[in-house]
């Protein structure tokens, strides 16, 4: 065994022991890593940027969308912590739709066949999506709100302001209960 490959043998098992990340090759575990910032540090929601498709919609822009409450879900279909998340916003969507949420997918490739229009319309019919989704192809929207994560969930309040934040899996109750409130409804 040359030294290389023992060195290399050897960074990988201590990654594993001590559950780090080896940037480049375990960015789905990094990705799972949740996020939440504080609604004090609320921000301006970025408008959509670069979009190359929209689908399930015609073009939204943030100032058509004030007023309501909106989720902007960032996701791939060839992520599995994105595919494992869109049960529960699918659901979200059904619950708060007619009560004014609106949920928009950016979808951000990761992978080179991640860009197919075709493909993401296919990924929409399989994971029953109706809500409108954005192509992002150029992770120009992805840019603007300076996302690093997929998956990765930005509450935006009636008035344009981000109040919540997560990336990865999970606190889909947190998230239920947070939309509940701004829309003055029970969760």
């Amino acid at each position: 065994m040359t030294f290389k490959l023992l060195a290399v043998s050897a960074a990988l098992i201590g990654f594993t022991v001590t559950g780090a990340v080896i940037p480049g090759i375990c960015e789905e575990a990094a990705r799972a890593t949740p996020v939440l910032t504080a609604a004090a540090n609320q921000q301006t929601a970025p408008d959509f940027a670069g979009v190359t498709n929209w689908f399930n919609s015609k073009p939204l822009s943030m100032a058509d969308l004030r007023g309501k409450v909106v989720l902007v879900d960032f996701w791939t279909y060839g992520c599995v912590n994105c595919v494992n998340t869109l049960p529960h916003v699918t659901d979200l969507y059904a619950k708060y739709k007619d009560k004014g949420l609106v949920v928009v997918g950016v979808h951000t490739p990761e992978f080179p066949f991640e860009r197919s229009a075709s493909n993401v319309q296919a990924a929409l019919r399989r994971h029953g999506i109706t809500y409108p989704v954005a192509q992002d192809n150029d992770s120009k929207t992805w840019n603007a709100y300076s996302n690093r994560y997929w998956p990765a969930q930005y509450i935006i309040d009636q008035t344009g302001k981000i109040v919540f934040q997560h990336a990865g899996e999970g606190r889909y109750d947190e998230i239920d209960r947070t939309v509940a409130k701004l829309l003055n409804v029970s969760s």
